[in-house]
């Protein structure tokens, strides 16, 4: 299991330590760093700004939400900074939740799975540049039809040639049907909340999805599951798991719409349904204090790594035996180097040099 680095939302602005952060997980021998958009900041500049002071460590976008671009301008983004890092890029995307693609987008929410279906067909038909690009779906359409414009679009073949025509994408993906999707058309899943005692019910969604694979997909050993894990050295566990009890209050109880959250959805079959309720109750309320309170320690056990640093390296015992091929660490920057050293990483011992071969 390999090592990155996932820089995080930006708040009212850069988040503070970012770019070194960068720099430590490239020196530590980390196979990736990864950024984030949700409102605010966007994924790609950042990714392309810290990520040019590094020769190594792989660039992934975790995630651009795909309301955001349409698929040939994510296609023109991700072929662009593949050819500026030297093929080091990696394309995340994901659907975001109701409140934001119709709020802030102002696109439709409705048939996810559908509309990644197509937008991630759009995304490879412009990497493979075998012909100007063409699509008839029920989301996209290429050139667009006559009756909706001036009748004068053609089918287009991007003037640059990408790097990679297998250039890989990745999907973030939370509920059942998302995750077989995600392990029949994408080349890696982002999960958000994995937990390890859940690793058998997300192997068999995966190997359902793999069973839908088609001709010319990557293959299936090339699969990436790049896990977003929350890491905080404190004290203790009750400590440290304080620093993360905000962050999955917020998912719980502010990241979706009452009966519209996927996030909730995902901690819920964890079996804390309950909790999850408080929480999110106190949140909508306006108490974020009372809804972090709220959340159990061992809900935060099965999500994150927390503790001194033998609780680390004794709570990565368990993630080093699941489907898990990268864990994604988030924490504060200024503590990477300390939370890296206690999960056992030196310079180049968390590099798999397989993949470049």
């Amino acid at each position: 299991m390999r090592l990155g680095y996932h820089t995080g939302y930006w708040s009212a602005g850069p988040p503070q330590g970012a770019q070194q952060a960068v720099l430590t997980a490239e020196r530590l021998g980390f196979d990736s760093v990864w950024t984030a958009e949700a409102y605010g900041s966007d994924a790609f500049t950042p990714l392309a700004w810290w990520g040019a002071a590094t020769t190594r460590v792989r660039l992934g976008t975790a995630v651009a939400q795909i309301s955001a671009r349409t698929p040939t301008a994510t296609a023109m983004a991700a072929l662009t900074l593949d050819h500026l890092s030297g093929g080091r890029f990696v394309l995340g995307l994901g659907v975001s939740g109701p409140q934001v693609v119709e709020g802030w987008y102002g696109q439709p929410y409705p048939k996810p799975l559908a509309r990644t279906r197509e937008f991630v067909a759009v995304v490879r038909q412009v990497l493979a540049r075998e012909a100007p690009v063409t699509f008839d779906g029920e989301f996209y359409r290429l050139p667009l039809p006559a009756d909706q414009g001036m009748g004068l679009g053609k089918s287009l073949r991007s003037t640059v040639h990408p790097l990679r025509a297998d250039l890989p994408i990745h999907l973030a993906a939370e509920g059942p049907r998302n995750i077989a999707l995600t392990a029949e058309i994408a080349d890696g899943w982002l999960p958000l909340f994995y937990a390890p005692r859940l690793d058998g019910e997300f192997r068999q969604l995966l190997d359902d999805g793999f069973g839908h694979r088609t001709a010319g997909s990557s293959p299936r050993e090339r699969f990436e599951v790049t896990a977003t894990v929350p890491a905080v050295l404190g004290a203790d566990v009750e400590q440290a798991a304080d620093a993360v009890r905000p962050f999955i209050a917020l998912y719980a109880g502010g990241m979706g719409a009452r009966g519209a959250n996927y996030h909730r959805d995902a901690l819920a079959r964890l079996g804390y349904a309950e909790a999850l309720d408080e929480i999110a109750a106190h949140f909508l309320a306006g108490d974020r204090a009372r809804a972090a309170a709220a959340v159990p320690t061992e809900l935060v056990r099965d999500v994150a790594l927390v503790g001194t640093a033998d609780d680390l390296r004794d709570q990565l015992g368990a993630w080093q035996q699941t489907a898990v091929t990268t864990m994604l660490l988030q924490t504060d920057p200024r503590d990477l180097p300390w939370v890296a050293e206690a999960l056992g990483a030196t310079a180049g011992a968390a590099v798999d040099d397989s993949r470049d071969a």
